[in-house]
């Protein structure tokens, strides 16, 4: 039950895009995780990430020497599985910003996996069944628990045009995105419409715990988190 924004930049005449994102992370505030850092150096040296302690996998990871940055998002799906047998989607993104991305039949519940790279963007969805792979275009879109920039998820269908009237390619696009995400706060955070969550009326027991801002592209790639003081509520702290 994740949210993540992203701005793809036109092509520039050196070739290049890039990409700026802005990801919210929903978990149950009882399970425990680790903040940004390079929490696996043997397995994947340099890759920094947030980190799932249970499972030992990461929500987003990223690569500064390849430029590649992945973050995933839970989605519904028809897995015919015995819990005992699905293996854990943790991971995908650490697997993926070391250049391996999922390919099906996967013994996995269903996730949206977005990855980002220095040129391009893509989302790799898995419902259970088949794998699919949604390029996602210039402009500004959003994705979550179902497909990219779907009107039906609620939150996409409020803030969607908020942000692409506010295109991350300013200096402070950061601040300005920031300033979107408190607006949205507004919204009790058990709204289908909210960005900032509490999932538990909704039968999950995940709330909004962070966010993440990110840039990729050729000159680098940077990342940046800040915790929310309470889960699922935003307060002045957070401005």
């Amino acid at each position: 039950m994740c949210t993540v924004v992203i701005d793809v930049a036109e092509l520039a005449t050196d070739g290049s895009r890039g990409s700026r994102l802005l990801a919210v992370r929903d978990e149950d505030p009882q399970r425990a995780w680790d903040s940004l850092g390079e929490w696996w150096p043997e397995r994947y040296p340099g890759v920094t990430g947030i980190r799932d302690r249970r499972a030992g996998g990461a929500w987003l990871a990223a690569d500064q020497s390849s430029r590649r940055l992945a973050v995933l998002l839970n989605r519904a799906d028809v897995l015919d599985l015995p819990e005992d047998q699905v293996l854990t989607r943790g991971t995908l993104a650490l697997e993926s910003v070391a250049g391996r991305s999922p390919v099906a039949p996967l013994r996995m519940h269903g996730f949206n996996l977005l990855e980002v790279g220095p040129d391009a963007a893509r989302v790799l969805s898995w419902d259970g069944e088949s794998l699919t792979e949604t390029p996602v275009p210039t402009g500004v879109h959003m994705i979550a628990h179902d497909g990219l920039d779907d009107p039906a998820t609620a939150r996409i269908a409020r803030w969607l045009p908020e942000f692409r009237a506010h295109a991350a390619r300013s200096d402070d696009w950061d601040a300005e995105w920031i300033e979107l995400l408190a607006a949205s706060a507004a919204l009790d955070p058990t709204d289908d419409a909210a960005i900032i969550r509490d999932n538990r009326p909704h039968g999950y027991p995940t709330q909004s715990l962070l966010y993440c801002l990110a840039a990729v592209g050729h000159s680098g790639l940077d990342v940046r988190q800040t915790t929310l003081p309470t889960p699922a509520h935003w307060s002045r702290a957070d401005d």
